[in-house]
């Protein structure tokens, strides 16, 4: 079996999709001949992240990565994120010469300008570089590859998602506590979801927030009439789902949206800009509504035939994925066999390591 050696900042006990597909990656790639190890920040003293606490940042002290990899001992590096974490395993295999592969999940220059005067284009200089050094960039969708490589991005391979029909199936009957209909949206309450467009809209019936973040308290106290649930999992949360009539899924900066898979395949149809994700999972579909105008969208969805919903969801299998990931482990193997990188080229890539 291939020894795998997978570097992520983020894990459990956060809830998001690089988790939740990280966890998927961790149950059902064993079945499919890899041997994952996975570094991740439970084994390193932490620091909550600035705006952001419950995310806890890594502190490595010097060579506390270098003892991870050589109890591993792996046959190739992929790499989840860009923090402290991914950022000590690329500078790992580079320096020993090792395959390497990055995961391109989250849209941070976009992410950091709603936080900060940061220009995008500064942060997308960083992420080029930091992304260029692997030998294979994995991304989710057409959209996020076409726009990756639009920025001098690449080489990329394909890494899509999946979805738990085991967990999430429609209704039977109606037990929502709330008038109908009832607009619903999972995830991180963070100003980068861009959820004051969803709460603002002006719609008949119930809307339900799900999910933990450091704008729920404010967004709370400024829109009273919305139901902030927290954050759930497993058949809560999918009993949540499936009594919604609405999935509204207002993020503009997301790559791919796991949670609109869930929504699907809860018989829920989805109200979104016609944006990256969004496009790529409901576009051409008669499983939702893309609209520039989200009240368009959300009060046109309310209309869509549920039962065409659970059919697309069923096209995103999570073992059809996790073999797209194996898949790449063993090509980038098989041609960094064949092709090893100049000196030269990999000293450039590296960073004073810390």
């Amino acid at each position: 079996m291939m020894r795998v050696l997978v570097a992520s900042d983020a894990w459990e006990p956060q809830i998001n999709g690089v988790v939740r597909t990280l966890q998927k990656l961790r149950d059902l790639g064993p079945g499919m001949g890899l041997d994952l190890h996975f570094v991740t920040p439970d084994r390193f003293p932490t620091l909550p992240m600035p705006g952001y606490p419950e995310i806890r940042l890594a502190m490595l002290r010097p060579g506390s990565f270098a003892q991870e990899y050589r109890r591993i001992e792996p046959d190739i590096i992929h790499v989840a994120t860009e923090g402290p974490i991914g950022f000590a395993a690329r500078q790992m295999a580079l320096r020993e010469g090792l395959p390497l592969t990055t995961s391109y999940h989250t849209r941070f220059p976009e992410y950091l300008a709603a936080r900060a005067p940061v220009p995008e284009r500064v942060s997308y200089a960083a992420l080029r570089w930091f992304h260029n050094a692997a030998d294979a960039i994995l991304v989710s969708t057409p959209s996020l590859e076409a726009e990756l490589r639009a920025k001098g991005f690449g080489p990329m391979r394909r890494w899509s998602r999946g979805v738990d029909l085991s967990l999430y199936a429609p209704r039977t009957e109606s037990t929502a506590p709330w008038p109908r209909p009832v607009f619903l949206n999972v995830g991180r309450v963070a100003v980068e979801k861009n959820l004051e467009a969803f709460l603002s809209l002006d719609l008949p019936g119930t809307k339900v927030i799900m999910g933990d973040g450091p704008q729920r308290a404010e967004l709370a106290t400024r829109f009273p009439d919305a139901i902030f649930l927290g954050a759930k999992t497993g058949p809560e949360l999918a009993e949540i789902y499936r009594q919604a009539d609405v999935f509204v899924f207002p993020s503009r900066t997301d790559t791919f949206g796991v949670v609109i898979l869930e929504a699907l395949a809860s018989g829920l149809p989805v109200a979104a800009y016609p944006v990256m994700g969004p496009v790529d999972v409901i576009g051409g579909t008669r499983a939702g509504i893309l609209s520039e105008d989200l009240r368009i969208a959300a009060l046109a969805a309310i209309s869509c035939d549920r039962a065409e919903c659970v059919p697309l969801a069923r096209r995103y299998d999570w073992s059809a994925a996790i073999g797209q990931f194996r898949d790449v482990m063993v090509e980038t193997i098989d041609r960094k066999r064949h092709m090893v990188a100049p000196a030269e080229k990999q000293a450039a890539q590296l960073i004073p390591f810390l």
